[in-house]
């Protein structure tokens, strides 16, 4: 069997940690003996090459110096901060659809699997149509959200929808938007870890119960109310790590220093201190996988943001739970298909640091309730988050499109 993947991401270079999630997945099909090929934008110049065997096609879009529509942040954040790039849609979807035409031309693919169908799916569909091709398209939630803000987008992805001969969803509340918009058959399709694998006992607290947030700084991962809480935490027994950077940084930074007592345009110290909030920033492999080792559990407290976004599924729960961390999360989007309340994870109303606070308490209190969800974790991923399970359904999917 051959699959075309079209996306707006994919690894520039072997080192390169962009979307570690797809380049996961398309090494498990190529293990199931897949044979697959990546069409992806360019980025300033970057001509076709090879990652891990498989070739990645990258059409060009605009001269070397304006090819960052993708890659390093989301298309819609860059076209937010820099108006002009909507000008390159149009020429990224043509200079797309011709270099998807030659590759079905010469390579002839069994099925066309476009990520993000807006506007993937325009990219493929006129190759998928002309020589016959199935097209399977797989929403991650970012696209849909593009309808709450640019109305003309909701007619496009529901024609698109009802072109697909399967459609894919990362979560079941992504597959709700999509069936709002067309009632169709969708298979759920999330992520597996690129991490190793479980731990098999929780981690040990050196010191204080440290609380690990891993991601980007920006408002629909509610970081804010994870600062809240701190003041609901001990000093003495708590230490809140926040990992990664983003918009909101320099903001959030603001609010712990002012919270804690010493920024001193804010006032004078509390009677009862908060527990600290570490900014670690941007770190590497080697040492982000140590604050993971370090941590007693990580925390997800996403919310609906402003613009109507959330979580489309929460891959990085997964990881998490992989490398023994108990996890507490925000009951929003696709949360609750990693976290079952209780069993695998702790569910707690978005936006409520009072909440959030509690359940590290109860988890630093009680231990036999860390080890039992832990339990819960290493069930919920042998049963959903396997790669050789998605996979196994993914190419299941693609026989039946074959016959």
């Amino acid at each position: 069997m051959k699959v075309l993947v079209i996306g707006s991401v994919y690894p520039r270079f072997p080192e390169d940690a962009e979307v570690p999630w797809l380049r996961t997945s398309i090494a498990h099909l190529k293990k199931a003996e897949v044979e697959v090929q990546v069409l992806a934008p360019s980025y300033k110049g970057l001509r076709d090459h090879v990652i891990d065997e498989v070739p990645v096609n990258r059409f060009r879009y605009a001269p070397a110096g304006w090819e960052m529509l993708t890659h390093e942040e989301g298309a819609p954040s860059k076209m937010a901060k820099k108006p002009w790039l909507q000008l390159l849609a149009i020429p990224y979807i043509i200079s797309g659809f011709l270099r998807c035409l030659a590759i079905c031309r010469r390579w002839r693919p069994d099925v066309i699997h476009a990520h993000w169908p807006f506007p993937h799916a325009y990219i493929a569909l006129g190759a998928a149509k002309l020589f016959r091709i199935p097209l399977v398209l797989n929403f991650h939630g970012a696209e849909l959200l593009l309808i709450r803000k640019k109305k003309w987008v909701r007619p496009l992805l529901k024609f698109a929808i009802g072109q697909a001969q399967a459609v894919f969803a990362n979560s079941s509340f992504t597959a709700s938007k999509i069936q709002a918009l067309r009632n169709v058959n969708v298979e759920w399709s999330p992520y597996g870890t690129t991490l190793g694998k479980a731990a098999n006992a929780a981690h040990p607290v050196n010191g204080k119960f440290k609380i690990l947030f891993v991601g980007r700084h920006i408002e629909r991962k509610g970081i804010t109310y994870l600062i809240e809480a701190a003041k609901y935490l001990p000093t003495n027994k708590f230490e809140i790590r926040i990992v990664g950077v983003g918009d909101l940084t320099d903001q959030l930074k603001a609010q712990a220093s002012a919270q804690s007592g010493s920024d001193t345009q804010a006032g004078t110290q509390p009677a009862t201190p908060p527990a600290p909030v570490v900014f670690t920033g941007k770190l590497s492999p080697a040492d982000l996988e140590n604050e993971y080792r370090n941590a007693n559990v990580f925390v997800l407290p996403a919310i609906v943001d402003s613009k109507g976004d959330t979580e489309g599924l929460g891959v990085v729960l997964i990881e998490a739970m992989e490398l023994g961390l108990p996890v507490v999360a925000s009951d929003v989007g696709g949360i609750p298909d990693v976290i079952v309340n209780g069993e695998s994870g702790i569910l707690v109303p978005e936006k409520d640091p009072q909440a959030l606070a509690d359940a590290f308490k109860r988890l630093e209190a009680d231990p036999s309730l860390v080890n039992a969800l832990l339990d819960g974790a290493r069930k919920r991923i042998a049963d959903c988050f396997t790669w050789d399970g998605i996979i196994e359904r993914q190419i299941a999917v693609y026989n039946k499109l074959k016959r």
